[in-house]
């Protein structure tokens, strides 16, 4: 061992270090989870937290960015294996439908957000940005938030899901129009080229999903479970690599390969040996989404935060009632649908990182820490128990919804017209 590491360049154990320290906290705080009944996602976050620099005790990263490359792989896994769940099918028979209810989620949470923003006479470049943190759920968290509830199956997924491509496309559009914004660009040329460079890329990979799925089946065919992974792994990577610089989110390039291949011959293998690796470095992702918050500067945005979660929950729920009256649900699917999509993260993490590269006010990045922190406890939690009390007759969902439905002269039992 030493004569190996006499070749290793200065840090590398410590890297090394920071890595498996992380994959050994995730498991143990999945472990501790299980037994007390627990989402894994919070936890994860709070073993970044709590081993992290911004805490006292053990530090085992000092440097969050010496996780950024395995956090990338695990949203990147994440999403594709959301891909491979999304059939083709799913999206071309409810395609009118999906585009509603996402629309209809995006206009009440980015609408809500906007307001929110000029409320708090932060600035207008800061309401633009609290637009998009408040607009737009974590893919990555959903992800995990279905396969972790056992609801893949569910009919209220396709919905879900829905909308988290429809909020990936327009995430896609927004950053290209509020990065010129943010840059002081005057250039409106510009900001119109992005935005037609991502929209471009995004009909291109629709375009493969959609009549390029032969070939792509033919390419990764093969017996060999070795060289389907290494054919997979370096499909989903690459092209998200290449989303990226088309402007396009990617988490989006990943889901897009996984909706490729999750409709060929070789999906139902791929599903099965994806599994360990989503698990591993998706507990990576929200484990170095913990070491970039500060808890001690928290308390300084403690009100703005508590008003911002609550007026997500509302139009979540409003989101949430308005995606089961697309498709036809009951008060449960609703909840589900309104819970699932609670959370807040990368996106939002993202918007941080460029409020504060264009000098944009102090409290901007503390809130946005303390907001999806918040959510991103919070929507776990709420999923998980969302079976129980919006099914209920005197649920409040179930509630809402009964009456939404009495006064449409609908029963609770009847479809939807």
């Amino acid at each position: 061992m030493t004569l190996l590491r006499r070749n290793w360049p200065i840090g590398h154990a410590d890297i090394l270090i920071a890595m498996g320290g992380a994959f050994l906290a995730a498991a143990v705080l999945a472990r501790v989870g299980a037994r007390i009944g627990l989402p894994t996602i919070p936890l994860f976050i709070l073993a970044g937290i709590l081993l992290g620099p911004h805490t006292p005790g053990i530090v085992i990263v000092s440097d969050p960015h010496d996780m950024e490359m395995l956090s990338a792989l695990g949203l990147v896994l994440l999403l594709f294996y959301l891909g491979l769940e999304f059939h083709m099918d799913d999206l071309k028979a409810g395609g009118r439908r999906m585009a509603l209810a996402g629309g209809m989620y995006l206009a009440l949470n980015i609408g809500a957000g906007l307001g929110f923003g000029f409320a708090l006479g932060w600035g207008t470049s800061e309401a633009l940005v609290l637009a998009g943190v408040l607009g737009i759920s974590s893919s990555a968290i959903v992800t995990k938030v279905l396969v972790d509830t056992g609801r893949l199956g569910n009919p209220e997924t396709r919905p879900i899901l829905g909308i988290i491509v429809v909020e990936d496309i327009f995430l896609a559009l927004y950053l290209a129009a509020l990065q010129p914004v943010l840059s002081g660009a005057s250039s409106l040329g510009a900001a119109v080229l992005d935005g037609g460079k991502a929209f471009a890329f995004l009909l291109l990979l629709a375009l493969a999903a959609r009549f390029g799925t032969r070939v792509v089946g033919r390419l990764v065919a093969t017996k060999d479970d070795e060289l389907l992974v290494i054919s997979f792994l370096g499909a989903a990577v690459f092209v998200a690599g290449v989303s990226e610089w088309f402007g396009v989110a990617d988490a989006i390039g990943a889901f897009m390969v996984g909706l490729m291949l999750g409709s060929t011959a070789s999906g139902t293998r791929i599903r099965t040996l994806v599994h360990p690796l989503r698990d591993a470095f998706g507990a990576i992702f929200f484990f170095a989404f913990g070491l970039s918050i500060d808890p001690g500067d928290l308390p300084t945005v403690l009100w703005p935060v508590l008003a911002a979660v609550s007026l997500t929950l509302v139009m979540n729920v409003l989101a949430g009632l308005g995606a089961a009256q697309v498709y036809g649900f009951g008060a449960g699917p609703a909840a589900n649908i309104s819970t699932t999509l609670l959370a807040r993260g990368e996106f939002a993490l993202i918007l941080a990182t460029m409020a504060a590269a264009a000098g944009l006010d102090d409290r901007l990045s503390p809130f946005i820490a303390g907001y999806v922190l918040v959510l991103a406890v919070l929507g776990p939690l709420t999923a998980s128990a969302s079976g129980g009390w919006a099914g209920a007759p005197t649920g409040w969902v179930g509630s809402v919804h009964g009456r939404v439905r009495a006064r449409r002269g609908w029963s609770r039992s009847s479809p939807r017209p």
